[in-house]
Parts: C-alpha cells; structure tokens; sequence
C-alpha cells in the first residue's frame, strides 16, 4: 500500500520512466537483481525506481540504457526527469534560462542560483519551513547544480549578475562553507561571459529597492522578466513591463560597484571570514 501511494504521488515522468524499465527489464529477461549486477546497482536499488520510491539519477539512467541496449529510450529522459526536479513555479523558468542567450540577474537575500557552490545551495534549502524531506532536499540541491551548465555551454550564453553586499556577509552555512562559495564567485568572473557586480551597502538608497529580478533574452531576442518570492512567481514577457524592468536593471547597474570593483570586495571579504 505505502508502495502504491509513493508511485501515484511520484511526477508523471518518474512514473512513465519506471514503466519503461520495467517493460524493457521484463522484455530482456532479467530479474531486478540480474539487471542490477549488470548495472553495478543492487536489485534493491532496481525495485526503488521501478516503484518510484526513489527517481532515477542521470548515472542510473546510463547505466540502464548500457544494460538494456535501449537505443537512446532511456537516456531521452534525463532532460525531462530534471526538469521535474525543480518546483513546479521554476519548471518554465529554468527551461528558459538554459536556452537563454543572455540571463541579467539582481540579487538582495542571497547569492544567483547559477553561482552557488553545492555546500551553500545545501545550507539554503535546509533553511527552509517547512523543512523539505532529505531525499527531496538532495533532489534540489542536483537541480540546481544542473542549472551551472549554462555558465560552460556552447553557444555561450551571457550571464550578469548583481549582488547585494548584505548576501555576501549573510553567513550561510557557516565561515567554511561561505569563504568557499565567495572564492567560487571569484572565479566565476574570470569566465569570459560572466560579469558579477556587487550592490555596497554605502550607497543606501539606489533603484533596486523595489526586491530582486531577472532578465532573461532568448535567441530570437524575445526579452522577459521572471520575480519569485515566497514559493511564487511571475515570468512576463509585456513589453512595457520588461521594458520599465530593464530600464530599472541598467541603473541598478551604473549604480553598483564596476566589475574590477566588485571582484576586490568579495576578495576582501573572503579574508574577513
């Protein structure tokens, strides 16, 4: 019963990929723990996917599709499966933003997800409340790892992003784990398409005020803005609003420390802790 219950709770590509391994599994006559020593898995670890009791991870997913030959069946699944790893709010986000050609982000509370380190995306997640089961935590925490790909991919995409100095200095995770997420920034902006700027909090009043945002534009120079707060969002693509929004990025931008600037500071703040 508690089985049956996990694998109709399960998202419905989760459920379809279980289905699929366990027709091909049934199909080339192997037991759970025969395609399992096959796959380096425990049989155990077999069942746990074909019951949705746990997703399949990509090293899963690969070690399937070499074990069953599944001519690409298996493997065409990772993108999808990944997909449903995020929230259901961010899911059209995030396939935007891996498309994108240009992700212009402002950040007040803490650091760009694109530029967490796992250790602080970690430490964020579990502060949430209600507090996400271990499992689920782990998923977000792959996901959002997922995301950096964009940072290497080719076409190369541009990413710029601006801090406030009050998400350098929140401690999260603690003093290792923060000297290593800002020692990542550092080296994040010596990416060639990566530009990261630090909002000090010297200049007291300045245009970003209003909370943070994100410009993205596709590769048919289609602009638009996603907000999140609270476990919502709004992804609009009205062109007077993603106008005024990028009009209010460009200042927020003049209005922070230059690039040069910012990589300093962080540096030196990576000496205080």
């Amino acid at each position: 019963m508690a089985q049956s219950k996990k694998k109709d709770s399960a998202p419905p590509t989760v459920q379809y990929f279980a289905a699929v391994l366990r027709l091909l599994r049934e199909r080339a006559g192997f037991t759970q723990d025969e395609l399992g020593a096959l796959m380096n898995y425990t049989g155990s670890a077999v069942s746990a996917v074909e019951t949705c009791a746990k997703p399949p991870t990509d090293e899963f997913i690969d070690a399937a599709e070499k074990a069953l030959d599944a001519g690409g069946l298996l493997r065409s699944a990772i993108k999808y499966l990944r997909l449903e790893r995020y929230p259901v709010y961010f899911q059209g986000f995030v396939q935007l933003e891996q498309e994108a050609v240009a992700v212009s982000s402002y950040c007040t509370q803490v650091i760009d997800g694109l530029l967490q380190t796992k250790d602080y995306a970690r430490a964020l997640l579990k502060s949430n409340y209600p507090p996400f089961e271990p499992e689920e935590l782990e998923q977000l925490v792959e996901a959002r790892m997922d995301r950096k790909a964009l940072l290497t991919r080719k076409p190369m995409a541009l990413i710029h992003t601006i801090l406030e100095e009050a998400a350098l200095r929140r401690r999260i995770g603690g003093a290792e784990v923060m000297r290593a997420q800002l020692r990542h920034l550092i080296e994040c902006a010596q990416l060639p398409n990566v530009t990261i700027q630090v909002m000090s909090l010297t200049h007291a009043e300045h245009a970003g005020l209003r909370g943070p945002f994100t410009v993205l534009e596709t590769a048919d120079q289609t602009a638009l803005v996603y907000m999140e707060s609270n476990g919502k969002s709004t992804l609009t693509t009205k062109p007077e609003e993603v106008g005024e929004l990028s009009r209010r990025y460009a200042m927020i931008r003049t209005q922070a420390l230059g690039p040069k600037e910012s990589v300093s500071f962080i540096e030196q703040l990576m000496g205080d802790l």
